[in-house]
């Protein structure tokens, strides 16, 4: 039997040293309402090892690169993105086979952001791009990113959408962080504005991952449907509500379950679904019951967990064919 890794983890994220010193500067502590975990490439690739992973696409996390109360923001916002991605970079170079990387950009600076992403697709040759759920709480369908959001169709780029602190949180009294709950919120409401907005049917090539089975995305599909109708915004999905919710890729990370798994099944092809961690923010044994509530679900056949594991990956990479 091929006992060779094939677990392709689109969903897997690193905490550089750098970017920790830069966060300690500016007093950001947190990301998502936890602390950041120690990240190290040794323990990393260990873990990968154990649990069956022979690529991971690694990311920044929340909060990103841009912090709107903190002097020179945008500056900083520039010149950290540039490094995180430079990071990256090295780390690919120094793993071979082993690490792609979604590059981060300084937004909500678009301008900012396009160089970025000339710079890290053309020059660092990156995998594809992250974007956070709202910047400045403007979500990720607003027509100020449309300028972006062009520049990515003609791109064909593929874009990991990961959630952030909402807006208006600090005024919340419920005592829970965003990574319990809101985080699922958050990817449901960007999803949404862009389907909404129009954005999905005006950029068609872009190849959009929703982080964490897309939230609530499935759930209320049909209750977004239906208020869309009564407030004469279906102008924007001329196919159909459905039929650009089908467009989304979707991960597992923490979302491995069968409460979400049987709303996913139900509104996507499992070939829209692909597998990510969450690591390291998801413990060592968080990533293993991932990868077990993807291979014991009872919907999903053996052809099923293979696409969802690796397959789905290499078709939106097909680049890294030869690592497997």
């Amino acid at each position: 039997m091929d006992n060779k890794p094939k677990i392709i983890d689109l969903h897997h994220h690193v905490i550089p040293r750098e970017y920790l010193e830069s966060l300690t500067k500016v007093g950001v502590k947190e990301s998502l309402g936890t602390s950041f975990p120690e990240w190290d490439v040794r323990t990393t690739l260990d873990r990968m090892d154990r649990n069956g992973i022979a690529t991971a696409f690694v990311s920044i996390s929340a909060p990103g690169v841009y912090f709107k109360e903190i002097k020179n923001s945008r500056a900083l916002s520039i010149d950290l993105a540039r490094e995180m991605n430079e990071v990256c970079a090295n780390l690919i170079r120094d793993n071979p086979g082993r690490f792609g990387a979604f590059a981060i950009l300084p937004l909500p600076d678009v301008d900012a952001a396009l160089a970025e992403l000339r710079h890290a697709l053309d020059v660092l040759e990156l995998d594809g791009v992250i974007l956070l759920s709202n910047y400045d709480g403007y979500y990720l369908g607003d027509p100020r990113f449309d300028k972006l959001l062009s520049e990515l169709n003609r791109r064909k780029a593929v874009v990991f959408i990961h959630p952030t602190t909402p807006p208006g949180f600090e005024a919340s009294h419920l005592g829970f962080p965003e990574m319990m709950m809101d985080a699922c919120f958050e990817t449901t409401r960007t999803a949404y504005s862009l389907v909404l907005r129009g954005q999905v049917e005006k950029y068609p090539d872009v190849r959009f991952i929703l982080a964490h089975a897309g939230g609530t995305v499935p759930y209320i599909a049909a209750r977004v449907d239906l208020v869309s109708a009564f407030m004469q915004l279906t102008e924007a999905i001329p196919n159909g509500m459905e039929y650009y919710l089908k467009k989304f890729y979707y991960d597992t990370a923490l979302s491995a379950a069968p409460y979400a798994f049987s709303s996913l099944q139900n509104l996507v092809e499992t070939s829209h679904i692909v597998f990510g961690s969450d690591y390291i923010f998801s413990t060592a044994f968080s990533l293993g019951l991932t990868i077990d509530g993807v291979e014991s679900y009872s919907g999903f056949n053996a052809r099923d967990v293979a696409a969802i594991e690796y397959e789905n990956a290499l078709t939106l990479f097909p680049q890294r064919r030869d690592s497997q």
